[in-house]
């Protein structure tokens, strides 16, 4: 990352993990050098001096902070990579990682020991990986008991308890409540509702563009996946073993979403809530991403006519990555057509209440041991269904990973080592599957017009002042020319 002080800035504004490790912050007025991500209060901009290295910050006369400790930040060795190895096992331990399997199970998929894992979640959060896990379940389940009229038994299980008694017990212990005198005690009880499924509150900080980000997902969606009714956004979809339909829509005057999920989705619904948080970009902080965009006078107007645009990311990287490659070089709606046509072939059928959905997208095990030329006749070149194939067997034997969380530089290299893909679907890939800030596809034809020029290089040469977050600026700009024609 280039040192730019006004990019370096609004980074540590944001204490943005994902920056972590990039660069530190010397305060000149208390000699100290800091991680991005550090919750110190924000020093002024003209106390900030930034590095690329710790070894430069103390070359400087900088010493290291006793608070968010450089010696931390990520580097390449495991043991180096505390904070983020931190965030990673925080967010699949929301998740449920700990409710489907064990301590050892997870520290083995971040390749650490349990009892590594257990000294850097102490460190980072000043508690243990069982002690996250208890707080998340316990949170889902009030949230559950005030919002729904699911059973106790129903609440513990899709909150991830492994029985009705130790449900009650966590609630006695931490809550000193038992969980009816909870649902008693709610401000706003639960009204019974006539149609299918069960209803929850998704936060998210406002503004939230929800009308644009909600017709981006649908007009990029295969028909009969999802779709866009009155709206609200519905799809079908997976998680693990579970199959399933959610609906989502913005209440009027509300700062939340209201989500609507099949019950066939309980099993597996912290997956589904940190999934759909990726998917709508939930978490994002878009006051401090529009001021630092806004200095552009390019795209001051462009946010100021549609605050709280977000990043649409994904509930399936693999789906993500398919779509993409038929993307390559056509319009939007080509694309979607073909996507559709793929979904029906491949795909597999799923009963909703919803005569909009009725698909499931095609598993990675499907499109790998299809006929080529059945790929091909979906509508679009040879070269093209063969890319399809070659990313679907590369998922399938485990050299691909399309999550958030993944390694980016690894993924990237990856998906341009495959035949047929470029820097432009690597680039989409890491800004929606993998929800990378500043991934900016500088390829991008749109976002040429859009900037009047006609060279990728000249595109990245103007995205510069928008790091660290590029990819809220290319979305900007897509929907500009979207809404003019």
């Amino acid at each position: 990352m280039k040192l730019d002080p006004d990019h370096c800035y609004a980074a540590i504004q944001a204490h943005d993990s994902r920056f972590d490790g990039v660069f530190y912050v010397g305060v000149s007025t208390t000699g100290v050098y800091c991680r991005p991500v550090c919750r110190v209060r924000t020093p002024g901009r003209d106390r900030c001096h930034y590095f690329n290295h710790a070894a430069q910050a103390e070359s400087a006369g900088f010493r290291p902070c006793l608070r968010c400790r450089p010696e931390l930040a990520p580097g390449h060795a495991p043991i180096d990579r505390g904070p983020q190895l931190a965030d990673q096992a925080y967010a699949r331990i929301r998740a449920g990682a700990l409710n489907e399997g064990s301590l050892e199970e997870l520290a083995s998929s971040l390749e650490l020991s349990s009892r590594q894992l257990r000294r850097i979640l102490e460190q980072q959060f000043g508690v243990g990986p069982l002690a996250l896990a208890q707080t998340q379940r316990l949170l889902l389940a009030k949230q559950l008991i005030t919002e729904t009229r699911l059973s106790m038994a129903e609440i513990a299980f899709a909150a991830g308890f492994g029985s009705v008694r130790r449900f009650n017990a966590a609630f006695a212990e931490h809550y000193r409540l038992n969980p009816l005198s909870m649902r008693r005690a709610a401000s706003e009880p639960p009204e019974p509702t006539a149609d299918a499924g069960i209803r929850l509150r998704l936060a998210y900080r406002p503004p939230l563009a929800w009308s644009t980000l909600a017709g981006f997902l649908a007009s990029r969606g295969a028909t009969g996946v999802e779709g866009l009714v009155d709206g609200a956004y519905l799809r079908c979809l997976r998680i693990g073993a579970q199959k399933g339909w959610v609906r989502i829509h913005q209440p009027k005057g509300k700062h939340w979403l209201q989500l609507q999920l099949s019950v066939e989705l309980l099993p597996v619904l912290p997956r589904l809530l940190a999934s759909l948080r990726h998917l709508l970009d939930l978490d994002a902080q878009p006051q401090i991403i529009a001021a630092h965009l806004s200095q552009d006078p390019l795209l001051q107007p462009l946010i100021e006519a549609t605050p709280g645009l977000r990043v649409p990311g994904c509930v399936d990287g693999f789906e993500l990555a398919v779509r993409a490659v038929i993307g390559q070089q056509v319009s939007v709606a080509a694309a979607t057509t073909v996507f559709a046509r793929c979904v029906q072939r491949f795909g597999e059928s799923l009963h909703t209440p919803f005569p909009e959905l009725t698909h499931l997208p095609p598993q990675p095990e499907v499109l790998a041991a299809a006929p080529l030329e059945a790929i091909a006749s979906l509508g679009m070149p040879g070269k093209r269904a063969s890319t399809i194939q070659a990313l679907a067997r590369a998922m399938v034997e485990g050299q691909l990973q399309l999550e958030a969380g993944a390694d980016p530089a690894a993924t990237r290299a990856a998906l341009l080592a495959l035949p047929g893909i470029g820097p432009w679907t690597a680039d989409y890939v890491a800004m929606r599957a993998l929800r990378q800030p500043d991934a900016f596809p500088q390829a991008d034809l749109g976002l040429m017009r859009a900037l009047g020029v006609s060279k990728g290089s000249q595109v990245l040469e103007r995205a510069e002042g928008w790091r660290p977050w590029r990819a809220y600026a290319a979305l900007h700009l897509w929907n500009a020319l979207s809404a003019g024609g």
